[in-house]
């Protein structure tokens, strides 16, 4: 079970120990990314093992259900050849000079990058205590290191055997090895293990685990938050008068920034009954007042006309257009994707706790400390010292948690700080304010032509993509947009790694008309229908096999060709690809590699004399590189195929007059366990460095889906499928 702690408290705790004489041994690695131990200047601890011998692996990355918990711990546990049950964690303190994310430089998780950045850092931390113990025995036994070894916490060899607790002291005491040889993969008995469960499980399963609706301190009081129901808008005065008089309500006070009113209560309830009571009035002249369908419109004709930016600067388009006007036929297509929001189970919370000193406590699922850390700190104007993060689970993100605004730990914080900072703040958003004013995935549209020859070969393809830019206007924007594209609105077409002659894709930005933020496999989620989508419909208009098609263009050579052949292969090899199917039965295909990880999908489905389609089965290849844990690698290639399913089959965010109306699950409806009759997840063995799992796996389920729709039925561009007139099967 994780072990809740603080920075200041976990440097104290080390330090206090490496003074005694059974100092617990803290493995970890210097600024210059040597490894160093307890005592060793500025270390970032990673393993530490208590003097009763017990093993905490630190988690750099937090837990919103992804299996981050697990993997990080799994790689300690494998190198100290203990047992995955016999080893805790514990949340790594907000230190953003220490717990940087290596591959976006800030402390934080997503991008499907916990993995990929930790590998190494978790195995050699953990190679590095169990050289620094054995050494440790051998000094005390006067025998040769290469004589012992160490299992399930017990070092053993020439005649001796001791437990580890014995000798964390004198192991804390030694430099640890420059170069610590790591476990050969032959020899894992927890990495790649199928029988390995989930840490979190347990916990989950009898209610000890803590989120962070969860926490309940001493005194602590709840605060809930009227916002403009238009994007945009600026609260004028309120009335609280119908509030007064309420069991448990406190006071109601207008926020600093001017975007609500704060309705402080004595509990949860009693702060959203309160919080309707309250009049407020708005300004909405600087407020979005479009309609969904004005912005989709919008969105259209910027695709039919000059794109603003080209995102293949090494293509010329004018070559394009010529070779499409010589093409023996022309196969195109417009597509539309709706604003998605991210809709976790757990809604958003975040509690304040004062402390002795003048500082604070944040108590909070926190996905992205180094936004967080000093967003609390400037707007309770206290210094970084003062503030502490107490990483909590997460019930689900999907990317809500993290954002450049740090939207809803600025709330908590100028609500705490119109208090008098004597007692803790809960803030507690409702499911219906998290799904009217959160944040959402942005709306696109694309067109798409492509020319073929007449052997139904492609000899140009034209690509124009229309779309709020999430990055523009942010902190990212430095490193996520070049030449005025912004990669997330263009990733996984503009670097295809189908070879197409002629390829060239331009992007035109549309002023945002909600809060646009990453959502699960950010651009993939939409480039990826389109393109798996327009390949099968060239593949038709070819006369060819939807799959030989795909090989023939990932047939150059590449690394990244031949893993995602491979797992298209495999797909087609396990779903019996070709065979005929009955009458009323078809099959779709799509394949796409985001964040680094190469995924196929078949979806099988089947359609009644009603025309009602069901979802019989999926069926997923991934090639993630090593597989750490493939438990946690299967139930994420399920959860991202039931969330990208579950949203192109009916989810869309609408606006009318610049007001989001969708409230809750029954307008915004989830993906449910009948939607979906059976998945296969099967993971290709590898030695490839391990990349990320919790977002490969929904891109191409949406296209697998329309192409199987296709096959027997309509072509759907335009999300959701039931609004283009597609009827799925309800239990």
């Amino acid at each position: 079970m994780p072990i809740q702690t603080s920075r200041r408290s976990f440097l104290k705790g080390a330090a206090a120990t490496a003074a005694t004489a059974t100092a617990a041994l803290i493995v970890g690695f210097a600024p210059n990314g040597a490894l160093a131990a307890t005592g060793e200047g500025n270390l970032t601890p990673f393993v530490k093992i208590t003097p009763e011998g017990k093993i905490i692996a630190i988690i750099k990355h937090f837990e919103m259900g992804q299996g981050t918990t697990t993997g990080l711990t799994s790689l300690i546990a494998e190198e100290l050849n203990s047992e995955l049950k016999d080893v805790d964690f514990e949340f790594a303190p907000a230190d953003n000079s220490r717990y940087a994310n290596t591959l976006f430089g800030a402390q934080g998780t997503g991008g499907s990058t916990a993995m990929a950045n930790s590998y190494l850092q978790y195995r050699k931390a953990g190679a590095a205590a169990r050289e620094m113990l054995i050494m440790a025995a051998a000094k005390a036994w006067g025998v040769s290191a290469a004589e012992l070894k160490l299992e399930n916490g017990v070092i053993s060899g020439a005649g001796k055997t001791g437990s580890i607790a014995e000798f964390v002291g004198a192991a804390s005491a030694l430099s640890p090895p420059e170069d610590p040889t790591l476990k050969s993969a032959a020899d894992f008995k927890i990495i790649g293990n199928p029988a390995r469960g989930r840490k979190d499980t347990p916990a989950k399963i009898n209610g000890t685990a803590i989120f962070g609706m969860d926490i309940q301190l001493p005194g602590q009081i709840y605060v809930a938050i009227i916002r403009s129901p238009r994007l945009g808008g600026k609260l004028t005065s309120f009335d609280a008068s119908g509030a007064e008089g309420m069991t448990g309500f406190i006071e109601a006070k207008a926020l600093p920034n001017g975007k609500g009113v704060a309705v402080f209560a004595k509990n949860t309830w009693t702060a959203f009954q309160a919080r309707d009571a309250v009049a407020a009035d708005w300004d909405f002249s600087a407020a979005e007042t479009r309609s969904s369908e004005e912005i989709k419109q919008d969105l259209l004709t910027k695709v039919n006309s000059e794109s603003e930016f080209s995102a293949t600067p090494d293509a010329d388009l004018q070559d394009t257009l010529s070779a499409l006007e010589g093409a023996a036929q022309v196969v195109e297509s417009e597509f539309y994707f709706p604003n998605l929001a991210h809709a976790a189970m757990e809604p958003i919370s975040c509690t304040i706790e004062p402390t002795s000193d003048g500082g604070v406590v944040v108590h909070d699922g926190c996905q992205f400390p180094a936004l967080t850390h000093p967003t609390v700190a400037s707007v309770l104007g206290l210094d970084l010292s003062k503030v502490q993060i107490n990483t909590l689970l997460a019930g689900g993100s999907f990317g809500r948690r993290a954002n450049a605004d740090s939207d809803y730990h600025v709330e908590a914080a100028m609500a705490f700080a119109l208090t008098d900072r004597s007692k803790p703040v809960k803030l507690v958003w409702s499911r219906e304010d998290d799904m009217r004013a959160g944040y959402y995935r942005p709306a696109f549209a694309h067109k798409v032509r492509v020319g073929l020859d007449e052997a139904g070969k492609i000899i140009a393809w034209d690509h124009r993509v229309a779309g709020q830019s999430i990055m523009k206007g942010t902190a990212f924007e430095q490193f996520a947009v070049h030449d005025g594209v912004d990669h997330a609105s263009v990733e996984g077409a503009a670097d295809t790694n189908y070879a197409i002659p002629g390829f060239h894709l331009g992007l035109t930005d549309l002023e945002p008309s909600v809060t646009v933020l990453w959502w699960r496999a950010v651009g993939h989620t939409h480039t990826a229908y389109v393109m798996e989508s327009m390949m099968d419909m060239v593949a038709k208009a070819a006369g060819r096999d939807p799959i030989d098609y795909r090989l023939e263009l990932l047939s150059s050579g590449t690394p990244d060709q031949k893993r995602l052949a491979g797992v298209l292969q495999l797909a087609a090899e396990k779903t019996g690809w070709g065979q005929e199917l009955a009458s009323n039965r078809a099959q779709g295909v799509a394949v796409h590699k985001s964040f680094g990880t190469y995924v196929a999908e078949v979806v099988e489905i089947s359609r009644d004399d009603d025309e009602v389609v069901r979802i019989e089965n999926v069926t997923c290849v991934v090639d993630c590189g090593t597989p750490v844990n493939p438990d946690v690698i299967k139930a994420q290639m399920e959860g991202g195929i039931g969330y990208g399913l579950g949203a192109v089959m009916r989810n869309e965010i609408t606006l009318e007059n610049g007001e989001v109306m969708q409230y809750n699950f029954p307008e915004y409806e989830p993906l449910r366990i009948y939607d979906i009759a059976k998945i296969n997840v099967h993971v290709v063995p590898s030695t490839e460095p391990p990349t990320g799992v919790g977002e490969p796996g929904l891109p191409p389920a949406g296209p697998a889906l329309a192409n199987a729709i296709a096959a027997i039925g309509p072509r759907v561009t335009m999300l959701p499928m039931t609004k283009s007139g597609v009827e799925f099967y309800w239990a």
